[in-house]
């Protein structure tokens, strides 16, 4: 079979002609692939027939990426492209795809290092994402910033605060709001997660809220099961016996739009400036709400969690990544300390022994 599926990465297709092997992958449906199969096929029988390619401003190229990541990707990570892609457009909007350089990204990527590496690495990352979307989709032939090199970073020890931290932030916050911070603390949930959360994701007959998430291969919307503890059984079962039943979210809040002026009510986007006000009221060093999924990750760590329980709780496909998680000394690594310093202390004991014993023949 020249076209076939492989789960988790998409369709391919892969034929032999005259000893040659003919194959790229990977494709979003099968119609893709069958249909880019076959102008294979006819390139192969009538060489003389030169692929021309298809090209295109840059302007052109990032509108289609940000269609395709609206479409497919968390709602975080679409935004993430349109405020870089913004930038880039200033810099090469309406120039064509083909003509862009590796050196020309590179004088940019430099400009953006200035900033810091980790700003820099970033529009790496993202630019590489642009134009290996174009290759995929047939609209450009080559990806310009595909050699380019990550630059070096200073990598430090996350910040986690401590739990009495987060209840000193808790409470200086407001009711609604800490009933939001509870739930966030409670499940170890993303912020986009809770802001998703709707009643009927919430059952407190058998203790469980529901959540979605799109960070996931293919960003699909993936749904995981959390159970409750009981502080947040008791918040959730409060705010369910005083809700707006017109209204499906759990946290919901009305807001004029920026653009239309039109007043707007649903579920909120973000919460920035809340956690910089409450920490500074608390007298606690400043942490964000995904402080909130590291420091629940550690105490489970802490008391002994085994590490798959904690990576389904947290909604990793990877356990490399709930790894990262994970900032406490376990009691293996201080087990090897102290094994360490028993050592050492010995030998040195051994060692000082014998050097005065042979000073004292010398002598």
């Amino acid at each position: 079979m020249s076209v076939y599926f492989k789960k988790g990465r998409g369709w391919r297709y892969d034929f032999m002609i005259n000893g040659k092997r003919y194959t790229e992958a990977w494709f979003e449906t099968k119609l893709q692939a069958k249909q880019a199969e076959a102008k294979q096929r006819e390139e192969v029988k009538n060489p003389t027939i030169q692929e021309t390619g298809t090209d295109m401003t840059f302007l052109d190229l990032v509108n289609l990426r940000l269609d395709h990541a609206k479409a497919y990707s968390s709602e975080r990570h679409y935004k993430e492209f349109v405020y870089l892609g913004k930038r880039w457009v200033r810099e090469w909007g309406d120039i064509a795809v083909s003509d862009l350089t590796e050196d020309m990204i590179l004088a940019f990527v430099l400009k953006r290092r200035k900033v810091s590496p980790i700003t820099a690495n970033k529009e790496i990352r993202y630019l590489r994402a642009t134009f290996n979307h174009g290759v995929k989709k047939r609209y450009i032939k080559e990806n310009p910033a595909e050699g380019m090199d990550f630059f070096p970073v200073e990598k430090r020890v996350k910040y986690v605060p401590l739990p009495t931290d987060l209840d000193k932030v808790m409470a200086m916050a407001e009711p609604e709001t800490r009933d939001y911070l509870c739930v966030l603390r409670e499940t170890m949930a993303r912020v986009s997660e809770v802001n998703r959360l709707t009643w009927d994701d919430v059952n407190l007959q058998e203790r469980h809220v529901i959540l979605y998430t799109r960070k996931k291969k293919g960003g699909h919307l993936t749904p995981r099961k959390v159970p409750m503890t009981d502080k947040l059984h008791d918040v959730l079962a409060r705010l369910h016996a005083g809700r707006d039943r017109k209204k499906p979210w759990v946290f919901w809040h009305t807001c004029t739009s920026s653009k239309t002026g039109e007043t707007l009510i649903g579920p909120y986007q973000d919460r920035k400036k809340i956690m910089a006000t409450l920490c500074k009221k608390a007298g606690v060093r400043y942490f964000r709400y995904h402080a909130f999924r590291h420091s629940g990750a550690t105490v489970m760590e802490n008391n002994h969690v085994p590490l798959g329980s904690i990576q389904r709780i947290l909604g990793h496909e990877n356990r490399s990544t709930t790894e990262i998680y994970l900032h406490s000394l376990g009691d293996s690594e201080r087990s090897a300390m102290a094994i360490f310093e028993r050592a050492t202390g010995n030998s040195h004991t051994v060692s000082h022994t014998k050097e005065k014993g042979v000073t004292d023949n010398v002598s």
